[in-house]
């Protein structure tokens, strides 16, 4: 079948694949956990703002669910430890991937990418989402619609984040490619078992929200448009498999590690109404 005119090449423009032709591969995306930010409803984009108190609480926890990536129920990666962990260079993403380096004994090596870096937010950083809404109705509606018609005042469009995200990904992935036999192109695509191949290399990414977005529309050759069609969890955890150069998602949004916080959340609330005579 005739590509639709107008219709982009699979992973990018033609003789710039972004996946190394028969890749046979593993991504882990790995949001950040809980930022000051956060916490207090602002807008952050870019700032430096470091983990909260709950955040630093929900990196343990994700570390410790890819350090013990192959218990049951096992994740679907490959068998061994990550080749690296790739991580955006902002404050509560370092932070996030040293947990995960420290939960792994230091033993996988740390990379910053600045193309990993969250969407610049321009003049909405560091602001509270109630002022945005007051001093840029029209523009945040439009964002939340028809993410590619506009975005905050000073900072970054999609097309920006696609154009300098798409460098770093090619990097991670030849990165995963180099010195290693491609495998088979239009093999199954169907997986059989419940991880890839043991031999399999894979990386661990450590980035935010918004490029993570960008970051799987681009793998699967999705338009732009499609921006808000997948969340990412704070410390949620997403794996990518690469089988013969063909993206496939093998697990989205995964939380159910940071369950035991949700208790602690409760219970703090809990002992917090009966000091202040709440019912």
């Amino acid at each position: 079948m005739d590509r639709p005119a107008g219709r982009r090449p699979l992973n990018g423009p033609a003789g710039r694949r972004i996946i190394p032709d028969g890749l046979d591969a593993t991504l882990v995306l790995v949001r950040h956990g809980e930022t000051t930010a956060i916490a207090e409803g602002r807008f952050q984009g870019q700032s430096p703002v470091p983990l909260s108190p709950l955040g630093r609480r929900q990196a343990e926890r994700v570390a410790a669910r890819l350090a013990a990536a192959h218990e049951s129920p096992a994740l679907p990666v490959p068998v061994g430890a990550p080749s690296e962990i790739v991580h955006s260079p902002l404050v509560r993403t370092t932070e996030t991937a040293r947990a995960v380096s420290s939960a792994l004994d230091g033993r996988v090596a740390l990379r910053p990418d600045d193309g990993l870096l969250e969407i610049d937010q321009g003049d909405w950083e560091g602001r509270l989402a109630s002022e945005i809404v007051e001093r840029w109705g029209d523009e945040i509606r439009t964002w939340r619609l028809r993410p590619t018609e506009a975005h905050a005042p000073g900072g970054e469009g999609l097309a920006e984040v696609q154009t300098r995200l798409k460098p770093a990904l090619r990097s991670l992935l030849e990165r995963l490619a180099d010195g290693r036999p491609p495998g088979v192109a239009g093999g199954p695509q169907v997986p059989l078992a419940s991880a890839p191949a043991p031999d399999h290399p894979w990386s661990i990414v450590v980035g935010h929200d918004g490029v993570f977005k960008v970051l799987l529309l681009t793998l699967f050759d999705l338009p732009l448009e499609g921006f808000w069609l997948f969340p990412f969890a704070l410390c949620g955890i997403t794996v990518v498999e690469l089988a013969g150069g063909r993206p496939r998602l093998r697990a989205h949004n995964l939380t159910e590690h940071l369950a035991p916080l949700l208790d602690e959340r409760s219970q703090d609330a809990t002992e917090e109404r009966e000091r202040a005579g709440a019912l």
